[in-house]
């Protein structure tokens, strides 16, 4: 079994790694000649548009995924003419636009923040009047890591966010007020199996995620089954295969859904130590058509991302139960460099590792 990538970063580098143990060959497409994941597979580097390359990219590939959203949907739809995407190309399209993203929480009834678009300045301060303040404009496309957004506190404060964004198609979303941020990490496979791992909570700062515990501690079943559910909407809806990530505000009145990612997640790394079977694994079993694996965990986990800065890796593997990714990447200021897994049997145990790795990672 032959899978195309579009996208080779360090999702595509643990694709790699898990279609390696499931003897699944893969080959990526990307414009940059030092993605991660051309240290593990094949990797042809052209723009994404390059039609000569994506010929050569699709020759003897049963079926094409992708491993991030950016990708120029008019290439997507060429691809599909020819192979199976999956992912749809419709997942793709949705999640590429917050507005389209939006429109289908609300269409399939899953609560979200109030937001409204933005194609001018003019079109913001409507939107402003109809959401409220405080609220948060971004971009309808390209957001990721933070990027793209701005916080409006006061209506002065829209003219500087609307520079913000560079003047991008855009929406206008109320600032939720929250207790924490989840997600969950769902995988359905051709039959229309559905998995889920558990839930996970998540810590962000300046828009990057930071670290993640999972499961996440004190969540309710009924919490959970409304997860579930809400990802099983998306999932059916889109005629979707393959692993879902949806974040979640936690708020007193409940769950709101804040974004979806058409992909393997960051959130869900830990799945790697963590589980009977990764997101990684469980994605190339769900969209070469296999039957899903345990997504069953052993314990409680901890992940930590490396930011910016090589860390000391020896030090690091020197702590019981964790587990060091690199990714291979040059460092530079926000940048992801790799993740840290910690194991063990309780909360408290991780959260001890957790404790180390931070002050290994703090050390200049």
């Amino acid at each position: 079994m032959r899978v195309g990538v579009l996208g080779a970063g360090q999702l595509g580098q643990m694709l790699a790694q898990a279609g390696r143990r499931l003897g699944i060959e893969l080959r990526f497409l990307a414009p940059d000649a030092d993605s991660p994941a051309g240290r593990n597979a094949e990797l042809i580097v052209a723009d994404y548009g390059n039609e000569a390359a994506l010929a050569h990219f699709m020759i003897g590939l049963d079926v094409v995924t992708y491993e991030f959203e950016s990708i120029p949907i008019a290439a997507v739809r060429s691809i599909a003419g020819t192979r199976p995407v999956r992912p749809s190309v419709a997942a793709l399209e949705t999640a590429q636009d917050r507005a389209h993203e939006k429109k289908c929480f609300e269409e399939l009834g899953i609560p979200t923040a109030r937001s409204a678009s933005a194609d001018s300045l003019r079109d913001a301060r409507a939107a402003l009047d109809l959401v409220g303040i405080p609220a948060v404009l971004k971009t309808r496309r390209h957001g990721y890591d933070g990027k793209g957004q701005a916080v409006i506190r006061e209506r002065a404060d829209l003219e500087r966010a609307w520079v913000t964004v560079a003047g991008a198609p855009s929406i206008v979303e109320s600032l939720v007020r929250f207790t924490r941020e989840l997600s969950i990490i769902a995988v359905r496979s051709m039959a229309g199996e559905i998995a889920f791992y558990p839930m996970v909570e998540n810590h962000h700062s300046e828009g990057i995620l930071r670290f993640s515990l999972a499961p996440a501690p004190n969540v309710a079943e009924s919490t959970q089954q409304k997860a579930r559910d809400y990802a099983t909407k998306v999932m059916e809806h889109l005629d979707y295969v393959g692993v879902l990530a949806i974040e979640f505000f936690d708020t007193p009145d409940g769950l709101l859904a804040n974004e979806m990612a058409p992909r393997v997640h960051n959130s869900g790394h830990w799945t790697i130590e963590g589980a009977d079977t990764s997101q990684f694994e469980n994605h190339l079993r769900a969209v070469t058509g296999e039957e899903l694996g345990s997504t069953d965990v052993h314990g409680v986990c901890g992940m930590v991302n490396v930011i910016g800065q090589e860390p000391d890796v020896a030090r690091l593997s020197a702590i019981p139960s964790v587990h060091v990714h690199m990714y291979g990447k040059m460092p530079a200021p926000r940048r992801k460099l790799g993740h840290i897994t910690v194991t063990a049997d309780d909360l408290d145990g991780v959260r001890n590792a957790v404790s180390q790795v931070r002050s290994v990672l703090s050390r200049k």
